[in-house]
């Protein structure tokens, strides 16, 4: 399964769905259910982030969410997509692009898959669970 690594505290944003866009630098054609990987980098975190999300885990998988689509983020600003993707109307204040990765149906794994992470599509493959 494709992968992707996600600084925290969006990879827990994105599990708990209150994020359904990933911002990067580059966008991909790849559609499909992808794996989100928590990377273990703390520079992004802000001082009471842990008290906010005291369960956010790093350098494991911690969902896995459909990757439904790849748009310009100023298509989104420009609000080309309300009636194909309504909800992208809520998701405005975690759209920094300039691409925006659209995700849906995620769901977070019963536990975390620990694992290194990579840049870049990567693939994963799950552990057996016990």
């Amino acid at each position: 399964m494709k992968a992707l690594t996600i600084c925290q505290p969006y990879a827990h944003l994105i599990a708990i769905d209150e994020k359904r866009v990933e911002n990067r630098s580059w966008p991909t054609r790849y559609r499909g259910p992808l794996a989100i990987h928590a990377g273990k980098s703390r520079k992004m975190l802000a001082p009471d982030i842990h008290a906010r999300y005291p369960d956010m885990v790093f350098g494991a998988v911690v969902a896995i969410a459909e990757l439904i689509d790849c748009l310009p983020a100023d298509e989104i600003e420009d609000r080309l997509h309300d009636q194909r993707y309504p909800f992208l109307k809520w998701q405005a204040q975690h759209i920094g692009g300039p691409w925006c990765w659209v995700l849906s149906d995620t769901q977070p794994l019963a536990e975390p898959d620990p694992c290194g992470g990579s840049l870049g599509l990567w693939n994963w493959t799950p552990r057996p669970q016990s």
